[in-house]
């Protein structure tokens, strides 16, 4: 994390932490206040499958406000149907963020398949705006994304979806809600223990 800092620094490049979270039509349970003896119902219909795939992407950098950015997807449930997003899927979303943000980025993700495999380091290898920083596998607590999905997910709390269209919409709302809320994601960094300043060498 330190190269990728000094890294950014060097090239006025955005550091962009990049994960990917799902949400499906059962919605999270959460505690909240009712008369005793009552016990909170929220009614699912049961009808209907599917799960809606999100990839995001934290992207800071000193002296900037945080830009959240993010793409969905629809999963049906239907068999042989790719339930995460695809190596092109990836790009494209890396593509279209690097025209938004006008700048080099220093992407920090994990080391998941997708990841890792010889299309992927093509792709990244023709991209020259594009340096890459693996974290390891599961490491979510380096990885400020990881406060966008639970705050989206808080919102979501004791809210049924009428179906697969309804839940996309809710998580839409959510994501589009945290984009306009900069200090969200710079409180998501100082969760991680991280800061966007390189370290000094001694």
């Amino acid at each position: 994390m330190a190269v990728g800092k000094r890294l950014a620094a060097a090239r006025g490049a955005w550091i962009c932490f990049q994960d990917e979270a799902g949400q499906v039509l059962r919605p999270p349970v959460s505690k909240t206040w009712a008369r005793r003896g009552n016990t909170p119902v929220v009614e699912v219909s049961g009808k209907g499958s599917g799960r809606v795939p999100v990839a995001g992407l934290v992207c800071l950098k000193p002296g900037q406000g945080g830009r959240l950015m993010w793409r969905t997807r629809l999963h049906g449930g239907r068999a042989g149907e790719r339930g995460s997003f695809s190596k092109d899927g990836y790009i494209a979303f890396l593509d279209q963020t690097h025209q938004r943000l006008q700048a080099p980025i220093v992407l920090i993700w994990d080391n998941v398949n997708t990841h890792v495999s010889r299309r992927m380091y093509a792709l990244i290898a023709g991209r020259s705006w594009l340096t890459v920083i693996r974290l390891p596998t599961y490491a979510p607590d380096l990885n400020p994304a990881e406060g966008v999905w639970r705050w989206m997910k808080r919102g979501l709390t004791n809210i049924a979806a009428h179906g697969i269209d309804h839940l996309a919409r809710l998580v839409k709302q959510r994501l589009r809600a945290c984009q306009q809320q900069p200090g969200l994601l710079a409180s998501f960094l100082a969760q991680t223990g991280m800061t966007l300043e390189p370290e000094l060498p001694w």
